[in-house]
């Protein structure tokens, strides 16, 4: 008989001050009292303090001196480095788990996929990003490289900071991504080359970037370079 394991105060302090973040309870600039912090979760600031370090480290806390922790402000450019980070971080884990997703994985994620395209009739951006999480998470789960799934996960974090969704921007571009999603599947299903298959997931990542940036930054767009 398998026990859970338990986590750590210091881990116990990160999920839940991330959590927050990610929810938008703590929303952008709000500061992070560590004592307050330590009283609601009935532990010290020590650990309290390990968690901001780790979240600083991601890039979803500032810390100055004199002032303290504070939820990190959105940043377009950050969002930018995000995405292109998460498009070959998501690409590769997405290659390299293909080989191993059974035909019941793939099934798991056209539901999925089939659940976003209900939800074009009547858009609800928020629903359509944790649908599109929840898919690409099954496709690229079985990646077995940790630290590649460490860093995917870690940016999809990152990116639920900087924007509440992307597609409250550019909803029109959630038609073309649940196409991109099914050649996808269709290209893992099929034993296509895994660089097919990693650019693809690459090329959809980035078609998304590029919608944003076209839809907020017209004129720095139209020199994106490709990648």
């Amino acid at each position: 008989m398998t026990t859970a394991v338990e986590l750590s105060k210091s881990q116990r302090a990160y999920q839940w001050i991330k959590q927050r973040i990610v929810e938008q309870e703590f929303t952008p600039g709000y500061r992070l009292v560590l004592g307050s912090i330590a009283s609601d979760l009935g532990m010290s600031v020590v650990p309290v303090r390990e968690a901001i370090r780790q979240l600083e480290a991601e890039g979803l806390v500032t810390f100055e001196r004199n002032v303290g922790a504070r939820v990190s402000m959105v940043d377009d450019s950050q969002y930018r480095f995000s995405m292109q980070a998460l498009s070959i971080l998501e690409g590769t884990a997405t290659a390299l788990a293909a080989r191993s997703l059974t035909a019941d994985d793939l099934r798991a994620a056209r539901a999925v996929n089939e659940l976003m395209v209900e939800t074009l009739a009547h858009f609800d951006p928020r629903r359509f990003t944790a649908l599109n999480q929840e898919f690409h998470a099954v496709l690229f789960g079985k990646c077995a490289n940790p630290r590649i799934l460490e860093l995917v996960n870690a940016e999809w974090g990152r990116l639920g900071h900087l924007r509440d969704s992307t597609f409250s921007f550019v909803p029109g571009r959630a038609q073309e991504s649940v196409k991109e999603h099914e050649e996808i599947v269709r290209l893992i299903e099929t034993g296509a080359a895994l660089r097919d298959i990693e650019l693809a997931a690459r090329r959809h990542r980035s078609a998304t970037l590029d919608a944003y940036l076209i839809h907020e930054h017209p004129d720095e767009a139209l020199g994106l370079p490709a990648f």
